[in-house]
């Protein structure tokens, strides 16, 4: 989508490719859209610059940390006997770009945060290429204990988490959602359809119809690096949709 080179320079190194050899001539870049006119969150990832906006109205705070509060107390599966602590998630509460994942893995399981290890760096520079820095978003997972060993996790368990989630988002009010990897995928979009033929579409969330984009898990680019090029391509298109949707946006251009 984007030809800028120095763009297309940046997506490349985030993903650890050298090069890139376009198939057709691509289309003219379009000037950035204007920034979204949502204030920055004062709750961010930690070492993040105070916000200078006005912090969330004293009833949605509220409402976060209750979430926040129940979470870290949830018995409701099996899951609470052998995790360290729960995670809730991270980010910009004001966020319009959320990423859901998977479930946490032993290093968030230690730190209370989503995407900390190896493939919550390589994330993170995904994120910049998307010119969306890791604090500027929200970032949760489909559970918020560990599975032990790592294991998919059981429907269960995904039953009990669910509304979880669903309170995130509907606190959240994104403006686009992105379900890294194929069990955030299939539990956000209720199939079994496989993540090849969920990518480079936009879905729908939920009642509101939240648009929703598919691609791969950090973790899994980090095993099969030659699938970094399919995950460079879903970065491309999530940086257009986010674009387009902004344009689109009641009183965009005003």
């Amino acid at each position: 989508m984007n030809s800028d080179p120095a763009l297309r320079a940046q997506y490349l190194e985030a993903l650890g490719l050298d090069r890139w050899v376009a198939r057709r001539p691509a289309a003219p870049m379009l000037p950035p859209a204007p920034a979204p006119a949502r204030a920055p969150d004062p709750v961010a990832t930690a070492g993040a610059a105070p916000p200078t906006a006005p912090s969330p109205a004293p009833s949605v705070a509220a409402a976060w940390e209750s979430l926040r509060a129940e979470v870290a107390a949830c018995l409701q599966c099996g899951l609470h006997t052998t995790r360290t602590q729960t995670v809730f998630g991270v980010g910009n509460r004001r966020a319009e770009l959320l990423v859901v994942g998977e479930a946490p893995g032993a290093d968030e399981d230690q730190q209370g945060e989503p995407f900390v290890g190896r493939a919550g760096q390589l994330l993170n520079s995904m994120l910049i290429a998307l010119r969306a820095p890791r604090a500027t978003v929200y970032i949760a997972n489909v559970l918020k204990c560990r599975p032990p060993g790592n294991r998919d996790p059981a429907p269960e368990e995904v039953r009990c988490c669910q509304p979880y989630l669903q309170r995130q988002i509907d606190l959240l009010q994104p403006r686009l959602m992105v379900a890294v990897g194929r069990i955030a995928a299939q539990n956000l979009l209720a199939t079994d359809t496989p993540i090849g033929k969920l990518r480079g579409r936009v879905h729908r969330y939920g009642e509101r119809g939240i648009p929703l984009i598919v691609t791969y898990h950090p973790a899994y680019l980090l095993r099969s690096p030659g699938e970094k090029r399919k995950s460079w391509a879903d970065l491309r298109f999530v940086r257009s949709e986010l674009e387009r949707l902004r344009a689109a946006a009641p009183g965009a251009g005003a």
